[in-house]
C-alpha cells in the first residue's frame, strides 16, 4: 500500500466518522477526534472514566498523522503511518467493527432525463499479507458490475471522485441486480486468488533460501551429536514457522454502489 493510498484512506476514514480535519497536505493530516473516536482509538479508558464521573469538560485528542516522510518539513512532528503500523491496523479494525458493508448511491443532477438509471456495483477492498520472516501488506480494491459482470481493478479510486449518499437522488431508478452480491463476491475472491497465483513469488523463494542458511547454521552447532537434544527439535521447528511463506487475505470492507 503506497503512501498516497494510505493518505486517501485515512482522510476518508475520518471524514466518514465525522472527525474534523484541521489541516491536511500531501504528507500530513491533523484531525480533531470526536469523543466517540477518542474512546475507540486512543486507549485511555481511565481518562474517560474520570471525565464521566466528575462531569468535567472532555478534551478529545488532536492527532497529527504523517503519511509520507520523504518530503516532510523538518519542524513537523507526528505519528508516522505505514502499512502494518499499529495505528493504521487499528483504523482498519475500527472500520470492521463499525460496519464493513455500505449501500450508497451516486448523486447526479438530473435535469435532462425523466428518470436517471443507476447501475449496481459490488465493491470489495482486500488486505493481502505476504508472510514469512518478513511481512509485506498490500491493498487491493475490486469492483464488479452486477448487470454485466465487468470487473474493475482499483475501484476505490474511481469512487473517491464521486458524490455519494446513502439515499438515492430524486427521479433515480436503481436497477435491480442480475448477479447476486454473494455470487459476485465469490467471483471477485476467485479473481484475486488467480492474480496472486500468477504474480512474482520471488519473495517466497528468498525466504526459503534464508531458512536453508539458518538451518545449516543450526546443524553446524549440533554437528557430531548423535542423539540430538530436544532443544534442537524446538529450534528447528521455530525456524520452520519463522520462514514458512504464506499469503493471508482479509476483506477490510465493501459495499453496494449504484452508479450512473
Amino acid at each position: 500500500m503506497y503512501p498516497q493510498q494510505i493518505h486517501q484512506y485515512v482522510q476518508q476514514f475520518f471524514k466518514e466518522t465525522n472527525c474534523p480535519i484541521v489541516y491536511a497536505d500531501d504528507q500530513v493530516i491533523q484531525v480533531q477526534l470526536t469523543i466517540d473516536m477518542d474512546k475507540k482509538i486512543m486507549n485511555r479508558p481511565f481518562y474517560w472514566k474520570y471525565i464521566e464521573s466528575t462531569d468535567a469538560e472532555p478534551n478529545p485528542a488532536l492527532l497529527t498523522l504523517v503519511t509520507n516522510t520523504n518530503q516532510l518539513a523538518n519542524n513537523v512532528r507526528g505519528e508516522v503511518l505505514h502499512f502494518g503500523s499499529p495505528r493504521l491496523s487499528q483504523l482498519f479494525q475500527v472500520t470492521r467493527e463499525m460496519g464493513s458493508f455500505v449501500q450508497m448511491y451516486e448523486q447526479v443532477a438530473n435535469d435532462r432525463e425523466p428518470q436517471l438509471v443507476l447501475t449496481p456495483w459490488l465493491a470489495v477492498n482486500y488486505k493481502v499479507a505476504y508472510c514469512s520472516d518478513q511481512t509485506k501488506e498490500m491493498l487491493y480494491s475490486l469492483g464488479m458490475n452486477l448487470m454485466t459482470g465487468q470487473v474493475v481493478d482499483g475501484f476505490h479510486e474511481s469512487l473517491r471522485v464521486l458524490k455519494l449518499d446513502s439515499t438515492p437522488p430524486e427521479n433515480a431508478y436503481p436497477l435491480p441486480y442480475i448477479i447476486k452480491p454473494l455470487h459476485a463476491l465469490n467471483r471477485l475472491d476467485t479473481q484475486l486468488d488467480n492474480f496472486l497465483l500468477h504474480e512474482d513469488h520471488t519473495w517466497a523463494e528468498e525466504a526459503k533460501q534464508r531458512w536453508q542458511k539458518d538451518c545449516r547454521v543450526l546443524a553446524y552447532f549440533y554437528e557430531g551429536v548423535e542423539n540430538k537434544p530436544e532443544s534442537y527439535a524446538i529450534e528447528k521447528e521455530a525456524l520452520d514457522q519463522q520462514y514458512a511463506a504464506s499469503i493471508h487475505v482479509d476483506i477490510i470492507n465493501g459495499g453496494l454502489f449504484y452508479l450512473k
